[in-house]
């Protein structure tokens, strides 16, 4: 299982057909988000511009671009010198205009995800205040929930960033893992409607594997003239970088140890990703529709 997109995406009740797209086309829409920042305004923009594609597709190409331009960029705002200067600057204008959205300007200005920003702010906030570094736990646990911070002006600067970031935060971690298990859902009881037996995660764990395949069919399937074992439900958008880190992470894996698979990626793919059929790595943006069971013939 696995999602990467934000509180905007649709769940699995909106089913779209074909959502592959030729690399050129996302490189396209790579280089559009490149000017956008991560607001909930950012969405209606790309869905009036990329109008063929729905909001959960556009979401999750964005949240993923945002995030490699967020990793190219960390080293620079995690030093101390620019964290001092960022810090200050937040102090000065809180005193004189503390019911501005001023963490949410910052952000802007910098062009740093505003959840960032906000866990930078409060980590020097207790630091400041403490004399000590604070533990990862607490500053999860106050980004979580605002009202443990004992400055209440950045307690609400900090709420505010949380809930208007759509790629980092709380929040759309809460919403990710939702987005996850809902797909997971879809998948299992797709399974069941055609009396296909598997076992999910959580069976196999409790049998004693450790890196599985979200599905592993008791009864192989065929799906486009190839045998399927397994299946991995991916919430998410594969791009290149993501399909090349799953397929070195987990999918070959898979295939060593259980044969050939099936990945969907719920919210599409970059259609020339699908070339590993061969060597056992089938790709879809759905459940299949013909489906042959060694048991029975085509199932719709």
């Amino acid at each position: 299982m696995d999602a990467v997109s934000g509180g905007s995406a649709t769940g699995t009740g909106e089913q779209v057909n074909n959502l592959r797209i030729c690399r050129a086309e996302y490189r396209s829409i790579s280089r559009f988000v490149e000017q956008l920042r991560p607001t909930r305004q950012c969405m209606k923009t790309l869905q009036t511009h990329f109008t063929h594609l729905p909001a959960s597709t556009l979401l999750s190409i964005f949240s993923q671009e945002y995030q490699k331009r967020m990793k190219r960029s960390m080293a620079r705002h995690h030093s101390p010198e620019v964290l001092r200067v960022y810090y200050q600057r937040y102090r000065e204008e809180a005193d004189t205009r503390a019911t501005e959205p001023l963490l949410l300007e910052l952000a802007n200005q910098v062009d740093l995800s505003p959840a960032l920003l906000a866990r930078l702010m409060l980590e020097c906030f207790l630091e400041e205040r403490n004399a000590s570094v604070p533990s990862r736990q607490v500053l999860n646990n106050m980004l979580r929930e605002p009202y443990l911070i004992p400055d209440l002006v950045l307690a609400k600067h900090i709420e505010q960033c949380t809930v208007n970031d759509c790629c980092y935060g709380p929040l759309v971690d809460c919403i990710k893992h939702a987005i996850g298990l809902e797909h997971e859902d879809t998948l299992r009881d797709k399974l069941r409607e055609r009396n296909l037996s598997f076992l999910d995660e959580n069976q196999l764990r409790v049998k004693g594997y450790d890196k599985t395949p979200d599905i592993i069919l008791e009864v192989p399937i065929a799906v486009d003239g190839h045998i399927v074992h397994w299946i991995e439900s991916k919430a998410s958008f594969g791009d290149d970088h993501s399909h090349n880190t799953y397929l070195n992470e987990q999918f070959w894996s898979y295939c060593n140890r259980f044969g050939p698979g099936l990945v969907i990626y719920w919210f599409g793919f970059i259609s020339e990703l699908d070339c590993q059929r061969e060597r056992g790595i089938l790709l879809k943006d759905g459940f299949p529709t013909d489906i042959s069971s060694l048991c029975a013939g085509p199932q719709r």
